[in-house]
């Protein structure tokens, strides 16, 4: 995501900020095409299952998947002999990781919903939209100039990309100083004594995945009866191009 460049030395907090935001940029990139595959995952057992029925296994796998994430690292970072270098180096990986289920999943609930997420402004405001929670939605209604609820539905599949682009700014900043700030605080507790690095790994992972769950519930609304697009058994297959 790129923002207008200043004129003078740029101030180490924007470079920092602009790293947030590519990571942000590169999550999409790698998880886009692999919606589908997760929607087919959440599928597996039931290939017959409603909308409704694919979101909740898709909650239950995001929710697993981050939380054990957070876990495995947080115990890993404060075992003994590793030290604060190789814990702090362990750590950035698995915020990536994060960011990467977190797009993954707020990606995949759009499909389920029959939302476009083919163009890369779209997918940003979702990611953002959702991440970012209250707060996301408000902005988006207010630049929209939308009121109700659902803007994921309301919002990101109606208006214009210009109008969207204007959102983007002002979420990408919001995005900057929640997940800089909240990561910093996070990378410091797993490198905690053994075993409390775990906990607060897990349960900080487990906390951002239930308010993600639930940002995603307010953005979109009640499932689907039936598949986007197709007949109810078979979910629309149009490839997410790459922008």
């Amino acid at each position: 995501m790129t923002t207008d460049a200043p004129d003078g030395p740029v101030p180490a907090a924007a470079v920092r900020g602009q790293r947030v935001l590519d990571l942000l940029d590169r999550a999409i990139e790698i998880q886009s095409p692999l919606v589908l595959k997760n929607i087919a995952r959440a599928r597996q057992r039931n290939p017959e299952a409603a909308p409704a029925q694919v979101i909740r296994n898709l909650e239950r796998m995001y929710v697993s998947a981050l939380t054990g994430s957070g876990a495995a690292v947080g115990g890993t970072a404060a075992a003994p002999g590793v030290g604060t270098g190789v814990a702090l180096a362990l750590t950035a990986g698995e915020t990536f990781t994060s960011l990467e289920l977190s797009v993954l999943f707020a990606l995949s609930i759009a499909e389920v919903h029959g939302v476009p997420i083919d163009e890369i402004e779209r997918r940003r405001t979702i990611v953002m939209g959702i991440m970012l929670g209250g707060s996301g939605s408000k902005t988006i209604g207010k630049i929209a100039e939308r009121t109700g609820q659902h803007w994921g539905r309301q919002v990101v599949a109606k208006v214009p990309v210009e109008t969207l682009r204007q959102i983007n700014k002002i979420l990408g900043k919001n995005f900057i100083t929640k997940y800089g700030t909240k990561q910093g605080i996070v990378v410091l507790g797993r490198v905690a004594p053994f075993g409390i690095g775990a906990v607060i790994g897990g349960g900080a992972n487990a906390a951002m995945a239930t308010l993600t769950v639930r940002a995603g519930r307010r953005a979109f609304g009640p499932p689907p009866t039936s598949w986007p697009g197709s007949t109810p058994s078979t979910p629309r297959t149009s490839e997410n191009s790459h922008n």
